[in-house]
């Protein structure tokens, strides 16, 4: 036997450990996003994600506790990310741009909601929180919406237009005639979603106000 094999293994260092430690969190991370979005919560493995990320499926309940501890950490990294968007500095409309961006650059996020969407929730699923609505309610407030737009459903109708090329690929294509993956559907469509966004603010009154003033011209 000769001194190199009789030397004893070097422990790892803590600063490696916890290097090592991140980099496991972040393979086991971007695969639970992959599986998930390719098959919902539901029908994503544990097994499958750990293979996915090279790693034993343990570290998936040591670091997480479980699937449902990544999925909320999915959630907690995307909650991180969303707050880069919504710079309260900015208009809406450009808001809205951001988003779009993100989710031509990285579809799995929307592929995983439309995913939920289609097949329900299911037993152990971590529950769906309300979306905090005070920033939209904020910016009407400042005359960036129209004062008898209900907040939630401009909420959910810039949520449609901004996942809408990701889900509804096919449609693109019958619409524009062009590939939803294309630059030039990209910028078109980007720049008429700042467009639309504009027009939300409408002249600053309500529709009864306007249909009064309309009447009252009239006479």
């Amino acid at each position: 036997m000769t001194e190199e094999t009789r030397r004893p293994r070097r422990a790892p260092a803590p600063g490696e450990r916890k290097l090592d430690a991140e980099r496991s969190r972040r393979l086991l991370l971007d695969a639970a996003l992959e599986e998930f979005a390719a098959k919902g919560y539901a029908g994503a493995r544990v097994q499958d994600i750990a293979d996915r990320a090279g790693v034993n499926k343990q570290l998936i309940n040591y670091y997480f506790g479980g699937k449902g501890g990544l999925y909320r950490e999915i959630t907690c990294r995307w909650r991180e990310t969303e707050a880069g968007f919504n710079d309260p500095g900015i208009g809406l409309d450009e808001v809205l741009v951001r988003y779009l961006r993100h989710a031509l650059d990285d579809p799995r996020g929307t592929r995983l909601n439309a995913l939920r969407g289609l097949t329900g929730t299911f037993d152990g699923e971590p529950p769906i929180e309300r979306e905090d609505l005070s920033e939209l309610v904020r910016r009407q407030a400042d005359g960036e919406l129209a004062g008898d737009l209900d907040p939630a459903a401009v909420m959910l109708v810039m949520m449609a237009m901004v996942s809408a090329p990701v889900v509804l690929p096919l449609a693109v294509r019958r619409v524009f005639g062009i590939s939803p993956d294309s630059p030039e559907f990209q910028e078109h469509y980007a720049e008429q979603l700042r467009r639309i966004v504009r027009h939300l603010a409408g002249d600053g009154r309500s529709a009864d106000d306007a249909g009064r003033a309309a009447d009252g011209d009239g006479k």
